[in-house]
């Protein structure tokens, strides 16, 4: 399986609804929206009225990340606005429980996050519960970062976990992703790739995605 999502968070704000319905008419079968604090992270982003916009312009796979504190309190108002998985940093909640419940209660699927440095091995007692382990590879909170290759050492040690105990989960990753590292990631063990600056920064975005589905 080889899925890219293109997070919105690079998107022209003046043109979100232009943006989006271009990205559906790609090869991109996800779309990643980014949910940022300026608690857990320095910025803030998205909220209820702009996720609820970009799914209204499109029916894909709408793959929501929160990079928030107390996770646990968004949940379900971010699965009745239209998510299909909601994502939650394991560095941002002592309720990692309630999390996943909150998730499954409310019919979407669940993901868990961890940053660069924390490491793969606080995600073993999670992984049974969860549908999908976002790696970042920069630091959260700001676009246009530089790809950290140590990701994938990362990718691959949670590959082999994950064969143990989940073999069906998704691994996704975040953070620098173009066409000349996403054949490495994929190879690596990687399925989803978020691509922010490098689709919507692209002359031709649906070309860019493109490539990096094709990248060895």
């Amino acid at each position: 399986m080889r899925i890219i999502a293109p997070s919105m968070l690079s998107a022209d704000f003046g043109n979100l609804e232009r943006d989006t319905r271009m990205i559906d008419g790609s090869a991109a079968e996800w779309i990643h929206i980014d949910v940022m604090d300026g608690v857990f992270v320095p910025n803030i982003s998205f909220g209820f009225p702009v996720f609820k916009a970009i799914r209204k312009a499109s029916p894909k796979f709408m793959d929501v990340h929160l990079m928030i504190v107390e996770p646990e309190r968004y949940i379900e108002r971010f699965a009745q606005a239209g998510a299909d998985m909601v994502t939650f940093h394991i560095e941002a909640t002592e309720h990692a429980d309630a999390c996943i419940a909150a998730a499954r209660n409310a019919g979407v699927k669940v993901g868990m996050s961890i940053k660069p440095k924390t490491p793969v091995s606080v995600l073993e007692k999670w992984l049974p519960e969860l549908d999908m382990v976002l790696v970042m590879s920069v630091e959260p909170g700001f676009g246009g970062q530089s790809f950290m290759p140590h990701s994938i050492d990362k990718i691959r040690e949670l590959r082999a976990l994950a064969d143990k105990c989940k073999p069906d989960l998704t691994i996704e990753v975040d953070g620098g992703i173009s066409a000349a590292n996403a054949g490495i990631l994929f190879a690596a063990g990687a399925e989803v790739l978020v691509a922010g600056s490098s689709v919507f920064g692209a002359e031709n975005p649906c070309e860019a995605i493109d490539k990096m589905l094709a990248a060895q």
